[in-house]
């Protein structure tokens, strides 16, 4: 448990440092927080998780770090409002590294004493929550640098590959299945109890669109075709005037787009990324198929291979059969988001090594284009 927390405090910081000092306070828009703030507030977390309750001799590093790093929880008190992380010039970005530190070395010292498994299954729940944080990470980074006129280069490591195998559709036969996360692993609130399903033959595709197969949709027309897709889609894409995924641009008639490693001409072989659920369901439409139930995705994964892209699936984000919010603040974590969230399946190449599952719910909403989200098809 210490290598594992110390690899992933190691980690969070190794993300940020091909950052300038001046890439770490911004917030461009509401729904992408700032570096600095990803710092501390994955930081505060085991500080008041972890080591306000359970480290006896504990002393909180600075009384106004609460107010300034809390996300959601409304059971841990006020807290600055989202749309304005990015106006916090102070503390620096020194000092949130300094209180890094003295958590990191808290909560190690903790560790060493054999705390109990109370203790450590939050302990746990912190080094999880903090690779959540590292994913998010990627995609905050990527939208900072992406909207600038630069379109300066982050790392040239961080890459889609393409899936290079004859393509075909996969099928599964109609019956009652069993989803749901069963085991002794880590695994969150939201992927238990483990329960039965009735699924009607379907087949999947064994591949991810690619962005070639995308070009197709926006060049005959897709983005102009409001029969294609849902209402508040249509309504998304006519007030924000989208024609293109994220980061793609049109310069002198062929198609770019930003990634990691600056600006270039999209490669045609590599899987979409950056679309929403409205332009992956329009997508599908076009193609006369369909986006896959994340049930359906779940049964069939065990035939494809996935963790490239979060897939967009056509499930809501709904609680299990019998699920329960933990008490207090750490209950808040899932279940308060299971309204007007759709559920993506996978992982993807920001996802932190080891933390993911083909029973991991992830969640957004529809309208969600700046994470690694792509689609697969079925019929």
């Amino acid at each position: 448990m210490i290598r594992e927390f110390l690899a992933t405090r190691f980690r969070t910081e190794e993300l940020c440092k091909p950052l300038a000092i001046e890439d770490y306070s911004v917030q461009p828009i509401v729904d992408v927080s700032p570096p600095k703030w990803h710092l501390a507030h994955s930081t505060w977390f085991f500080e008041a998780f972890v080591l306000q309750p359970f480290a006896a001799d504990y002393k909180v590093y600075n009384e106004d770090f609460a107010y300034l790093f809390n996300s959601y929880y409304n059971n841990a008190g006020e807290r600055v409002l989202r749309p304005n992380r990015g106006l916090m010039t102070r503390p620096t970005v020194e000092e949130v590294m300094h209180y890094r530190e003295y958590v990191t070395t808290a909560v190690e010292k903790l560790l060493g004493q054999k705390p109990d498994k109370e203790i450590l299954d939050v302990i746990e729940l912190g080094i999880n929550h903090e690779q959540q944080h590292q994913e998010l990470l990627c995609y905050e980074i990527k939208y900072i640098l992406g909207n600038q006129p630069g379109f300066h280069e982050y790392s040239t490591e961080m890459k889609l590959v393409a899936e290079d195998y004859e393509h075909t559709y996969l099928s599964v036969k109609e019956g009652v299945y069993e989803v749901g996360y069963e085991g002794n692993a880590f695994h969150y609130d939201n992927e238990i109890g483990r329960h039965k399903v009735y699924i009607h033959e379907f087949e999947i595709s064994n591949k991810l669109v690619t962005n070639a197969e995308y070009i197709d949709f926006i060049e005959n027309g897709g983005y102009q075709d409001f029969n294609l897709w849902h209402a508040e889609g249509w309504d998304m894409v006519q007030r924000e005037q989208i024609t293109a995924p994220l980061y793609w641009h049109k310069i002198k008639g062929k198609w770019h787009y930003y990634d990691f490693s600056g600006l270039r001409p999209v490669d045609p072989d590599l899987p979409v990324l950056h679309i929403s659920y409205y332009e992956a369901f329009a997508y599908a439409e076009w193609k006369g198929m369909r986006l896959p139930t994340e049930f359906e995705w779940e049964v069939a994964s065990y035939q494809f291979r996935w963790g490239q892209v979060w897939e967009w699936t056509a499930s809501a984000y709904l609680p299990y059969p019998g699920f329960e919010k933990a008490p207090g603040a750490l209950g808040e974590y899932n279940g308060k988001f299971m309204v007007s969230q759709h559920v993506l399946r996978g992982a993807s190449l920001g996802t932190a090594l080891g933390h993911s599952r083909n029973t991991y719910r992830n969640f957004f909403h529809p309208s969600s284009r700046w994470l690694f989200n792509g689609l697969r098809l079925a019929k």
